[in-house]
């Protein structure tokens, strides 16, 4: 039984009454834990590399200080960069803004907010999508004492009602495009108790449409261009130091609602002291393992596309301010973020495994194309760089001529100047980050955390080829612990140490707002987050592994427990399968699944055996012809005109009801779960075949792409009935 590891510290050990609790029994055996003793722990682990914590920075305590030092130590260092659409429909280069420049309308717009009346402490709701504009009215609250309430761009109208009117929110500052939007959920009564206030200003930057703008003058007391604001507040003097009224480290920060699968969403209430020690964390961390140069070179120009109303990428443009680099901003338009990214030339880029995912899958699908002998050389490439990868190579030098024969124009589709990349948000497979960082020639760094860990709290280090399939290491100031689950036979003292991981240090949010209830269900009486999550040491360095997850757990007929969350991400390996939500239950024997499939690769098959002629396969860009978010990361392809789609897009919901197909995708599905051995009855018997993509407009995912499963019970409950009365009467 490990009780340490060499990239481990021990903080805290446990009582040796825990060391001598039994294991419970496995799932399947239908006993836990006997008695009302508490169950076992772990240690309690920091990282042996950051023992000592958090090294802060100096003077630094607050987000507006953080702000307000860059601001003052890099005025000439472009800030916030973005691309103008021109007369033609066109966007032009990037052109940015200084640190000074920024520096000056985050201290106009604060002064502007406070002569609309705003007091320390008031919320300021934030509704667009990612800008220089959505920055400076983060870094205008940061200077006053307010307290930025994101609002995803793509949430629903009714959860965004809900937390406008939960937080109480005075004041919106929006985009242009989704002024209409908020308008509408401003005219609506209150959802929340003590939020029957009508909403006191809505500030907007952009150019809406007259209708729009009336809307929103029937639904708040005033009505506002950004300039406006900008202009009032320059005429307040805000200029003056003394204009400035900051928090301290204690107070609120921001408050981040998580979309929940199940409900309304929860208050994550997050302190500047929280995001000071998350960003410095980072800092700290990155300059141990890959070196100040290294770290500088990689914040100098970051790309910004995943949403800033979740803590991932507000966390990491706060780490990229601090080091007096450039964050440059997507158009707004998904299928456009590689055009974006190869215009700006990122140095830093982050993203979901969603985009990743669709990088591997788009680039695996190219080659197929290829001719033989090129084909040939691309895999001879890949498998020559891995390897010496794995030799422990960096993979931006481990093999020149690799990289000149093929992946320097993988590379070139980032810009060319990429110096890391980030995946967070959810477990990045390891083929696809193998593959990323050989074809992007840079080292692609897997984090994990929550919203309430304020981000990361376990990154992977730079150059470790031994790390795949992890998520690293703690980052200094995190504490973390392994509690054992007996109902699912997860014990922290086994040979290999299992169980929810628990987390604490000085990042770790406040609590729910205004939920204190919930608040107590999930951290305990020694400060501990319990994140819900099972977390696996590796026994060799003490490496986390996720392994699984505590909820989403549900017993078929026979007895037999269904982890559903694991089940779901090795299907989704699957290279038919776009999107696929699995269900079963108690009265049931057997999982059913409803699969979106890969269009362009079931056309393919379809082509094949003669269910579609060769002309009638398009391109279909964001797969299945919809934006499905940011996390997606794609161009849209093809040229056909509108017919021509229709047509296609017809002929292809026509091969989604054939058997064929769906034996066919069922087929792929079971070899998929037979290679990540997923047990038989942990395979869906029966697919049913769905054209249009889980998303966040139709209700069925999450903004940050969880699925919903009761609404997506509700959505298929008839082909999920029928799928499951064929199997019985098979």
């Amino acid at each position: 039984m490990p009780r340490s590891y060499p990239l481990l510290h021990v903080l805290e050990d446990e009582p040796a009454a825990d060391e001598a609790a039994p294991a419970a029994p496995g799932p399947g055996a239908g006993a836990g834990a006997g008695g009302d003793a508490p169950p076992a722990r772990s240690p309690v682990y920091v990282a042996e590399y950051a023992k000592g914590g958090i090294e802060a920075l100096p003077g630094v305590t607050t987000c507006y200080e953080l702000w307000d030092r860059a601001v003052r130590e890099f005025p000439g260092n472009d800030a916030l960069a973005w691309r103008e659409r021109g007369p033609d429909g066109k966007f032009g280069p990037y052109q940015s803004m200084t640190y000074a420049e920024a520096g000056a309308q985050s201290a106009a717009a604060a002064a502007g907010l406070k002569a609309l009346g705003l007091e320390r402490g008031d919320r300021v709701g934030i509704c667009a999508v990612n800008s220089p504009e959505w920055m400076i009215s983060m870094q205008a609250a940061n200077r006053m004492g307010y307290v930025a309430v994101p609002l995803y761009d793509t949430l629903g109208e009714d959860a965004v009602a809900y937390v406008v009117g939960h937080a109480e929110v005075r004041v919106v500052l929006c985009g242009a495009s989704k002024l209409a939007d908020v308008a509408q959920i401003a005219s609506r009564p209150a959802p929340a108790a003590g939020a029957a206030r009508r909403l006191e200003a809505i500030i907007y930057w952009g150019r809406p449409s007259e209708a729009a703008r009336a809307a929103a003058e029937a639904a708040a007391a005033r009505v506002a261009e950004w300039g406006e604001l900008l202009a009032a507040g320059a005429a307040a003097g805000a200029a003056a130091p003394a204009a400035a009224e900051p928090p301290a480290p204690g107070d609120l920060c921001t408050i981040m609602y998580t979309s929940g699968t199940t409900g309304n969403p929860k208050g994550v209430m997050i302190t500047h002291a929280s995001v000071l020690s998350e960003v410095s964390a980072i800092r700290q961390f990155f300059h141990r393992t890959a070196g100040v140069a290294k770290t500088d070179a990689a914040m100098r120009r970051y790309f910004s596309f995943l949403t800033l109303a979740h803590i991932f990428d507000r966390v990491v443009e706060e780490a990229v301010i601090m080091q007096g680099g450039c964050v440059g901003y997507f158009t707004g338009d998904v299928r456009r973020i590689l055009e974006d990214v190869a215009v700006f030339k990122p140095t830093g880029f982050a993203g979901v495994p969603r985009v990743f995912d669709r990088i591997y899958a788009g680039a695996m699908a190219k080659v197929r194309g290829l001719p033989p002998l090129r084909r040939f050389v691309f895999h001879a490439a890949l498998a020559w760089k891995r390897a010496l990868i794995r030799l422990g190579r960096r993979p931006e030098s481990a093999s020149r001529l690799a990289d000149a024969l093929v992946f320097n124009k993988f590379k070139a589709a980032l810009g060319g100047q990429c110096q890391a990349i980030i995946s967070g948000g959810a477990p990045l497979a390891p083929r696809v980050q193998e593959f990323v960082q050989i074809a992007m020639c840079c080292p692609v760094i897997q984090g994990y955390g929550l919203t309430e860990s304020c981000a990361a709290s376990f990154v992977t280090l730079p150059w470790n080829p031994k790390q795949l399939g992890t998520v690293g290491l703690p980052i200094p100031g995190v504490q973390v612990r392994l509690e054992a689950v007996p109902e699912l036979g997860y014990s922290p003292l086994a040979d290999v140490a299992r169980g929810e991981v628990c987390l604490r240090g000085p990042a770790m949010f406040s609590g729910y707002y205004k939920q204190p209830e919930l608040t107590a269900e999930v951290v305990d009486a020694d400060g501990f987050f319990h994140t819900g999550d099972i977390g696996e040491f590796t026994p060799a360095a003490g490496l986390l592994k996720i392994i699984d997850r505590k909820k989403n757990i549900f017993k078929l007929a026979q007895g037999e427990y269904i982890a559903v969350e694991a089940v779901e991400a090795a299907l989704g390996r699957c290279p038919l399968v776009e999107q696929v939500w699995v269900y079963g239950n108690s009265f049931e024997s057997a999982l059913v699944a409803v699969v979106v499939p890969l269009r362009e690769r079931l056309e393919e098959w379809a082509r094949t055996a003669g269910l579609l002629p060769a002309q009638s396969g398009t391109q279909s860009g964001a797969q299945n012809g919809t934006q499905s978010g940011a996390q997606n990361g794609t161009q849209s392809g093809g040229q056909s005109g509108p017919d021509e789609e229709e047509a296609a897009g017809a002929a292809y919901r026509g091969v989604l009801a054939l058997g064929e197909a769906q034996e066919q995708v069922l087929a792929a599905l079971t070899a998929a779960g037979r290679a990540a051995k997923l047990k038989g009855f942990e395979l869906p018997r029966a697919v049913h075949l769905e054209w249009e993509p889980f998303s966040v407009e139709n209700g069925l995912v999450t903004p940050k792409f969880s699925l919903k499963r009761p609404q997506l019970l509700a959505h298929y409950k008839k082909q999920v009935d029928a799928m499951y009365s064929a199997l019985k009467t098979a």
